[in-house]
């Protein structure tokens, strides 16, 4: 599936918003309200900048589980863990590449920009999580890093 490699570029995720499809990563987890618990990294920034993104994401959860969903406005979820206290899980990331794939082909998208899953608040380390995404993902899918 990969073309070869993981195209890596740097940058600010939000700077590529209306250019291309944002993945969002994010966790499983629902609150009482019923909206995705959405606490750091570029989950809560998109919460913060979408007014009703958690209320929507939190039905998608409840309703199908935690995968990847077209969340719109230009985004997809990217799950990595199912507790936002826990370690990002490998297995849950390797998940999510097959349907983000999936859904791109569905869909027709032609650039999708990814954060490096797992990295930041999740605790996996770049080495663990490249190789994951080099088996799935072709030219159409740039793994973004803070520039």
């Amino acid at each position: 599936m990969s073309s070869g490699g993981t195209i890596e570029i740097r940058g600010e995720l939000w700077d590529h918003l209306g250019r291309a499809i944002l993945a969002i990563t994010t966790c499983g987890r629902v609150s009482k309200r019923g909206e995705a618990v959405m606490l750091r990294g570029c989950a809560r920034q998109a919460r913060d900048r979408f007014p009703g993104l958690a209320q929507r994401f939190g039905a998608l959860i409840l309703s199908g589980g935690n995968h990847v969903y077209d969340l719109g406005d230009g985004m997809v979820s990217f799950p990595v863990e199912d507790d936002p206290f826990g370690i990002a899980e490998p297995r849950l990331i390797e998940q999510s590449c097959r349907e983000l794939v999936s859904l791109a082909n569905q869909k027709g998208w032609k650039r999708i920009v990814v954060p490096r899953p797992g990295c930041g608040g999740g605790g996996l380390e770049w080495a663990q999580v490249r190789p994951i995404l080099e088996r799935h993902f072709d030219e159409r899918f740039l793994v973004i890093s803070a520039g």
